[in-house]
């Protein structure tokens, strides 16, 4: 029993020949019979035609009913059936040679009117046949010529036979069962692909790769002629399809195309719509793909894999939710930068590679989880391992230390929001073994922890004032800590500089190995001279972040720079390095750079602030963690400058030069730490700042409350009884700034005297450059001089135990906050090479100044001694 496909094909070819059969008897006989021997030349041309005609029709009538016979025969064998099996035409360039004669003879008739001629002949004869004419047509009304009616005829049932053909061929491409093979491919997106040997040439489609053999060379160029120029008519539209060897030399298809298509193999793609650009059969380009679940893929394609920037939305089972993916992609995974939205409003900012986070990221939940999170640092193969920072907002602590597989694991810090802080080591999330304990009043716990960092096992306490408590501690349910051990209380209370050494941290992550994976990605960049096409893949890219995930097609975009202005920014930028490398046009080149977010320089200090602010902000602005901070952001200059250095590489390279001997110099470690600490530092310095100096404010806050009391007593005092209090040589004294009234005394002037020299010491907080805060101090310096030569009436250089009450003076009319800080922050950040010199003498006076202001002789208003300048020294 043959199958419905079968059946139709069988039916189809007998329907065709009996027409065949009947249009030979109706139409073509009756005008053969007709016409005798005309003697004009285009009466002979006609019958001509019309013979040849009739000899095509009756070919065709036979290779119909020889496709008829195979397929009987078939149907006879049962074993043989199958679709499997099914061949529609045996000897396919013989039928359609046919076709082609029956086609060019019946054009030719119609040229030379050959059918209305024969039909004149017999006008009699064919008003009495014109009805039996119209049953063999469909759509011909009643009205309309004999000749009209006989082109039909002859045209209609091969162009009907030829559609049912195509409908079947259409049809059997959705009931073949699974597991055969058989498609249908649209010739836009077929690339011909000639073989080597002549006989051999490929079909190349979206989803299969054919090879076609032909027995010889000529049967291969036809063969391939004709798929090639069946390409062609697809794409353009059009139904002309050249005779081989006839007309102009056949078009080439061009490789790279842009059309849809629906995917259907098995895989990735399966179901998937691309409709974009291709070349050689596969997605390469831009293009955009849509799954039937609500998945969309924009952006760039290569080979068939998603390769560059592109946008990836995943629908959630949750309705209207979406993960939105705005990444960088190599060979089909998310592998550089990129940002991730996803439906439960978490954000994941960072690199990955082979479609996992690996690198820096950060990934932060919103504000309004259950349990709030932020994890800045490094990932492996999706997880949080390396240095990271994480914050608990529900616990308010913050960790900072090693991860290993998604858990705390190596040496650790915890800073809690009331102001205790942790150092121990963690394995699996819990420290484990010995660690210390800093609490806010500046105790100190060394000792062993329980896993919840309750203090358990034996330790040592040592307290603000110096006693000491070492033995074994615990708690339990209801009592709280318990000790027993041994209380020290002889001990002196140790001063404020030996709680301030007690930094976190230090030693335990060596600075040079906490950011790497900021580092490595710039470094890479520069290696690579600079590749303006993987800049975003390898720095990263800005776009505005919404939380709001919308399904809409509209939300598949991305606001961010070009990839092909980034490489002529990136050219622009070495162009313009090469013409700023002098001391001074470095600098300003260095100054417009870092301040540039779209600059390697400012991408790499942009990412650094973030790394910073994560560590040292809010809960992390501890006093404890100064020590981390400032050799981080010393750090932070030396990789910028060897940015910088490798981006002046680059620049020459380009150019065909090298870097000449001087600035090969500048590689030795020394110079590159004075070049460092003198350009770079305080152009970086600003950008973390108001981090750094709340580090200095908290760490130096018992010893500016002291100072701050100092000033508060001297600022009773009026400028000449503190000129007196301090013991400043009368002679000194400048009188003349007191303008008096009649009414006035000296003891009631206040703030006139040395005012210059105050105004200008006070301007060392509008700064945040040392190098800029000691040019004031050397500024104030030179202005106390300057009001003593004028009192005294000619130049004078004052002595060490002149300058020093007289600076005191300044200091206290001043007033500024925080000195302390001020003072440290200049000293730590200095350049090395004003050690030992005027810049150093400088703030050396001012320390004396600060510490001596803090004594309690100051605060009670009581008169010091004489001077002694060693001791203050």
């Amino acid at each position: 029993m043959c199958s419905p496909e079968e059946a139709a094909l069988l039916r189809l070819e007998e329907v065709f020949s009996a027409t065949l059969a009947r249009v030979n008897s109706l139409v073509l006989q009756p005008l053969l019979s007709a016409a005798q021997e005309p003697s004009e030349p285009q009466s002979r041309e006609c019958l001509r035609l019309l013979q040849q005609l009739h000899g095509s029709s009756q070919q065709l009538w036979e290779v119909t009913e020889e496709s008829l016979h195979s397929l009987r025969e078939r149907l006879r064998h049962p074993g043989s059936t199958g679709l499997e099996s099914l061949l529609l035409l045996r000897g396919a360039d013989h039928v359609l040679q046919v076709y082609i004669e029956y086609i060019e003879s019946y054009t030719s008739c119609i040229v030379l009117q050959a059918f209305q001629k024969a039909a004149k002949r017999r006008s009699e004869f064919w008003r009495g046949q014109l009805k039996a004419l119209r049953q063999l047509l469909s759509g011909v009304g009643s009205k309309g010529s004999v000749g009209t009616a006989l082109i039909q005829a002859l045209r209609q049932p091969l162009t009907h036979h030829v559609q049912q053909y195509v409908l079947l061929l259409l049809s059997l491409a959705d009931t073949v069962p699974e597991g055969h093979n058989v498609h249908t491919f649209d010739l836009k997106l077929v690339w011909v692909d000639p073989g080597q040997d002549g006989c051999t040439f490929h079909l190349l489609t979206p989803e299969e790769e054919f090879s076609f053999r032909a027995k010889d060379p000529q049967g291969h160029a036809v063969w391939q002629w004709k798929v090639t120029q069946a390409v062609c008519q697809a794409l353009r539209g059009k139904k002309d399809f050249p005779l081989l060897g006839a007309g102009l030399e056949p078009s080439e298809p061009p490789a790279c195309r842009c059309t849809a298509h629906t995917f259907r193999a098995e895989g990735r793609f399966c179901q998937a719509t691309y409709e974009g650009e291709w070349c050689r059969g596969r997605p390469h380009g831009k293009g955009t793909l849509k799954w039937p679940d609500g998945q969309n893929h924009v952006g760039d394609f290569r080979q068939g894999l998603e390769h560059g920037f592109g946008i990836r939305l995943l629908p959630q089972a949750s309705e209207d939710r979406f993960d939105c993916y705005k990444c960088h992609w190599w060979e089909g995974r998310m592998s550089g930068y990129g940002i991730c939205e996803y439906g439960t409003e978490e954000v994941y900012k960072g690199y990955f590679q082979e479609g996992l986070r690996h690198g820096f990221g950060v990934f932060e939940s919103p504000p309004q989880a259950a349990q709030p999170f932020r994890y800045t640092g490094h990932w492996e193969k999706g997880q949080r391992s390396g240095y990271g920072i994480q914050d608990d907002s529900d616990r308010g602590e913050r960790y900072i230390g090693m991860w290993q597989a998604d858990q705390r694991h190596g040496p650790g810090v915890v800073v809690t929001q009331a102001g205790v802080c942790y150092q121990g080591t963690f394995h699996a999330d819990k420290m484990v073994g010995p660690g210390i304990l800093l609490s806010e009043d500046d105790s100190l716990y060394e000792g062993t922890f329980t896993k919840d960092l309750t203090l358990r096992g034996k330790g040592k306490v040592t307290f603000p004032n110096g006693f000491t408590l070492e033995g074994s501690f615990g708690s339990g349910a209801g009592r709280g800590l318990h000790t027993h051990g041994v209380l020290d209380t002889s001990a002196l209370p140790p001063d404020l500089s030996s709680i301030c050494k007690r930094q976190l941290g230090l030693g335990a992550f060596p600075v040079e190995n906490r950011w790497q994976g900021v580092y490595g990605p710039f470094r890479d960049f520069v290696s690579a001279g600079c590749p303006g096409d993987l800049q975003e893949a390898l720095l990263g890219f800005h776009v505005q972040s919404s939380r709001e995930l919308r399904k809409s097609q509209d939300y598949l975009c991305c606001e961010r720079t070009q990839p092909e202005d980034s490489v002529g920014r990136i050219k622009d930028s070495l162009e313009e390095l090469l013409q700023h490398r002098e001391p001074k046009a470095l600098q300003q080149y260095l100054r417009k750079a870092l301040s540039n977010s779209l600059h390697p320089l400012g991408k790499l200090l942009q990412r650094l602030m973030l790394t910073f602010q994560a560590t040292y902000a809010g809960v992390g602005a501890n006093k404890h963690l100064q020590g981390l901070a400032q050799e981080e952001v010393k750090q932070h200059a030396q990789e910028l400058w060897a940015t910088y250095r490798g981006l002046l590489r680059v620049a020459l390279q380009h150019k065909g030069q090298a870097l000449d001997e001087e600035e090969e110099e500048e590689e030795d470690a020394e110079t590159r730490d004075l070049r460092v600490c003198g350009l770079v530092l305080p152009l970086v310095l600003p950008s973390f700042y108001s981090e750094l100096f709340t580090l200095y404010l908290l760490l130096h806050e018992r010893e500016d409350s002291l100072y701050s009391q100092g000033i508060t007593s001297l600022s009773l005092f009026p400028d000449t009884k503190l000129l007196e209090f301090l013991e400043v040589q009368k002679h000194l004294w400048p009188l003349k700034d007191l303008t008096l009234t009649t009414n006035q005394r000296y003891s009631l002037v206040r703030d006139k005297c040395f005012l210059s020299a105050t105004e200008c010491l006070q301007k060392i907080m509008t700064t945040v450059d040392p190098r800029e805060k000691l040019e004031v101090l050397e500024r104030t310096y030179g202005e106390i001089e300057a009001t003593v030569s004028r009192v005294l009436g000619r130049e004078h250089k004052l002595p060490m135990d002149d300058l020093l009450p007289l600076l005191i003076y300044v200091v206290s009319r001043a007033r500024i906050q925080h000195l302390g800080a001020e003072i440290h922050l200049i000293r730590d950040m200095m350049d090395p090479i004003h050690t030992g010199g005027l810049y150093d003498f400088l703030l050396t006076a001012l320390e004396a100044c600060y510490e001596h202001i803090q004594k309690e002789d100051m605060r009670l208003h009581r008169f010091p001694g004489h001077w002694d300048s060693r001791e203050l020294w």
